[in-house]
């Protein structure tokens, strides 16, 4: 499963910095905002435990999670109205599994706001009504498309039809109120049937609010005060000099590192944000030891063991035998597999096992 997460943000916000920062690109931040087109670009998901086993396991080789970042160079809005190249980045869009809002705080005058000053709530409203827009127009070419469906359709036909209709108007409703699809109340059918749409306002949403390095001492200040308003189980929001996050991605560990603490940053920006947005979209991480290889893998919390092997390989879910798990903590403590196995920590769990955080996981499974 790899996580793919799209960054948006109003004109000069930064978020092509952000992106060089988080996918250790080098896109250029002046011809992006003004080309219309996405960058991508895939980064590894630094878990310190998966260095710690493979310290412990000594493996051949070590595969981290991988995060995969979309930078889409247009509004939101501008993608909604648009045809060609933004419907295609519409679309990509809504593929990805959450959503990092930039929004603007720092000063530079040679780089004037694209509103003409900085307020930061003003554009947190502006991207949350650009998506509930976007969210909007589909709702609405959709709900055309089943009038015309409902005036053709027999009796027995009908029902389907309608009971769609119900659940998007009620969606629908909660937009126009200014209640985004993830903060409103929807059974656990409602939610399903809107998921082949993959709205916008449906997704987890991390607002970064990009400050300047003067404001660095301020900044844990600031983002208690932002997410008092803003924060929701989907919704946080995090404080980070995009500038200098930048710069950083671009040095080796050893002087990053000491640069951070130059600065009084307790953790990379890109940590920062992984942790956030793997709290967000409510994924838990386990480890496999198999063939010398020691890999991280992410799944959604309360998944049973036999779907945490599925993402693996399909046959592995669908021959499914049992699980020997041992917990990270554990594994550490005994300082291999082996001693785990002689102390009784290495245990054998069923179908029915709910992979927990830090698992280290063999499957078992027969095809």
């Amino acid at each position: 499963m790899n996580i793919e997460i799209g960054i948006i943000g109003l004109p000069q916000s930064g978020r092509t910095t952000f992106f060089n920062a988080l996918a250790r690109g080098e896109a250029d931040t002046v011809k992006h905002a003004q080309a219309g087109a996405a960058h991508v670009g895939v980064a590894s998901f630094a878990d310190p435990r998966l260095d710690t086993l493979t310290d412990i396991l000594k493996p051949n080789k070590t595969i981290p999670i991988t995060v995969s970042y979309v930078d889409i160079g247009a509004s939101v809005k501008g993608l909604v109205e648009g045809k060609g190249i933004a419907g295609q980045l519409l679309t990509q869009l809504s593929k990805v599994d959450a959503l990092i809002n930039v929004v603007r705080e720092f000063q530079n005058d040679s780089i004037p706001h694209s509103e003409g000053s900085l307020d930061v709530a003003r554009d947190i409203a502006a991207m949350n009504l650009e998506m509930a827009f976007s969210d909007l127009a589909i709702i609405e070419r959709r709900m055309g498309r089943i009038e015309e469906s409902l005036k053709g359709a027999k009796p027995a036909e009908r029902q389907p039809f309608l009971r769609e209709e119900e659940v998007l108007a009620k969606v629908k409703a909660g937009l126009e109120e200014e209640v985004p699809i993830r903060e409103q109340t929807l059974t656990g059918e409602e939610t399903r049937a809107i998921s082949n749409f993959r709205f916008l306002t449906a997704k987890p949403l991390l607002i970064v609010v990009n400050i300047g390095e003067d404001r660095l001492p301020e900044a844990e200040t600031l983002e208690a005060e932002l997410n008092a308003t803003y924060a929701r189980p989907k919704c946080r929001v995090v404080t980070l000099c995009g500038k200098l996050e930048m710069e950083l991605s671009q040095l080796d560990s050893e002087t990053a590192a000491t640069w951070q603490a130059e600065f009084g940053l307790t953790e990379s920006g890109f940590i920062r944000i992984i942790r956030v947005s793997y709290e967000l979209l409510g994924l838990v991480s386990f480890f496999t030891i198999a063939s010398s290889e020691v890999r991280a893998w992410p799944v959604p919390g309360r998944t049973v063991a036999p779907v945490a092997a599925g993402k693996i390989h399909s046959d592995m879910e669908r021959g499914f035998i049992r699980a020997e798990v041992i917990s990270f903590d554990d594994l550490v403590k005994c300082g291999s597999l082996a001693e785990a196995r002689k102390r009784g920590l290495l245990r054998t769990e069923g179908k029915a096992y709910i992979v927990q955080d830090g698992d280290v996981i063999t499957f078992l499974f027969n095809v």
